[in-house]
């Protein structure tokens, strides 16, 4: 008996998830086909972590090596439900494993979002990482801009804003992001945050790595410093909180007022409204808020505002619905017990898995993939009862069938093609690489 199995999304979740299965004691074989929707693997390491984060890109290094031990198969430039179908791989696999992430920001429901000069970080990540399907210029005009959420994305987005671009030439930063970035008239960069210093969902790093950007103030308020007792006891209880507070605490007695760029971090910061009107935005408009003595945080009533010109959104990834199956609209996620795919009625869809930020939402640093899809494969393996029964497992009959169709897919040769491609790019400025963006481009590259 030899399972044929589709991964769709070749990300961290479907790598990993793929290696698990590889390597899980079962009492048969497996053969397995990645499918991925862009020209390259790799998912939200190569489109979704900011250029200038070299350790977390050594992630890519543990996934390349998964890939090129060469028992999986790679079919990139592919894209589910459109070049291949729900019924395309009940006739071809016994089962699927959904790894489609999350992509799109979640909404930050207040008055003004929508005017022009407001942006969902997601977006502009995945500019500024060189992701093909997003335009390649991007109106950068504000001189003051605030960033709205208190996690890494929004910390990433307000770090490659502030920063002076020549200092991300060191990085795989893409040619027309750095043309764009260093033609921005940014002075002053302001992260809103709803609750204390003490409660952020920042790691500590992300943050120390913000003290470091070279002429840029690291601008904090005393007033937010006035720590209830939930904060001190989070302070003694958790290193990572121990560290933050150490961090802003130094910051707190820094000199400032030379540098030529200003980075402000405010905290009891509950957004309000964006200000302004057709012809682009004014302020960002919040109440202050207190510690409520729970660990949460009340409204006092006193409103302030902050002339902005520009207001990108950092309150979490949203994901999107796949083709035929099962999707929870208000989590944006696909309905499952641990990795098995449920139905309306909560019943298992026999056949059908998801892993990775599609199973669980956009929580958790990208190590947590790997016990996610642990429980998903030891799912999958126990199943065996209920796995489809495909028509054509042949193998031949996956490229035939994208063949057939017109699908330019790209495989592992063509990855590696790209990769040395890209590097060979960056060696002459010294850099690790430079990325190629236009997809038709990626596809002729990997395609020879």
């Amino acid at each position: 008996m030899k399972l044929r199995l589709a991964i769709v999304g070749a990300g961290p979740a479907g790598i990993y998830a793929a290696d698990i299965l590889l390597k899980y004691e079962r009492a048969f074989d497996v053969s397995i086909d990645l499918f991925e929707q862009l020209p390259a693997p790799y998912g939200l390491v190569r489109y979704g972590v900011a250029p200038d984060h070299p350790r977390i890109k050594g992630i890519i290094t543990a996934l390349r090596e998964v890939l090129d031990r060469g028992d999986i198969r790679i079919f990139g430039n592919v894209l589910y439900g459109r070049d291949i179908t729900l019924d395309d791989l009940k006739k071809h696999y016994h089962a699927v494993i959904f790894a489609t992430g999350s992509v799109h920001d979640a909404a930050l429901d207040i008055p003004g979002i929508e005017l022009p000069g407001s942006y969902g970080a997601a977006d502009f990540v995945s500019w500024y990482d060189g992701h093909p399907d997003y335009p390649r210029t991007w109106p950068l005009e504000a001189e003051s801009v605030a960033v709205v959420g208190n996690g890494n994305v929004a910390l990433d987005v307000a770090r490659i804003l502030a920063k002076h671009p020549e200092d991300l030439l060191p990085t795989e930063i893409p040619d027309n992001v750095f043309e764009g970035l260093k033609a921005s008239p940014v002075t002053d960069v302001h992260v809103f945050g709803r609750r204390g210093p003490m409660q952020v969902k920042f790691t500590p790093l992300e943050l120390r790595e913000l003290g470091e950007l070279r002429d840029v103030d690291m601008i904090v308020y005393d007033e937010d410093f006035d720590y209830d007792e939930a904060s001190k006891r989070a302070i003694e209880s958790n290193k990572q909180v121990l560290v933050i507070d150490k961090v802003l605490g130094q910051w707190r007695q820094r000199e400032v007022g030379q540098a030529s760029r200003r980075l402000h971090l405010h905290f009891y910061a509950k957004p309000l409204e964006v200000v302004g009107d057709e012809h682009g935005i004014t302020a960002f408009r919040y109440e202050r808020t207190e510690p409520d003595g729970q660990g949460g945080v009340r409204g006092t009533g006193e409103i302030r505002e902050v002339p902005v010109q520009a207001v990108y959104r950092a309150v979490g990834y949203f994901g999107s619905p796949l083709p035929g199956i099962p999707f929870d609209k208000k989590h944006g996620v696909v309905p499952n017990h641990e990795g098995q795919v449920l139905d309306k009625d909560n019943r298992i869809v026999p056949g059908v898995y998801a892993t990775g930020w599609i199973k669980r939402g956009p929580v958790g640093l990208i190590g947590h993939t790997k016990s996610d899809a642990m429980e998903t494969i030891s799912h999958l393996v126990k199943d065996q009862a209920s796995w489809w029964s495909p028509a054509e497992p042949d193998e031949d009959a996956i490229p035939a069938l994208l063949a057939e169709r017109g699908v330019a897919w790209t495989d592992l040769d063509g990855w590696h093609r790209l990769d040395a491609h890209e590097m060979a790019l960056g060696e002459p400025h010294g850099r690790a690489r430079i990325k190629v963006v236009p997809r038709d481009e990626m596809v002729r590259i990997s395609r020879d």
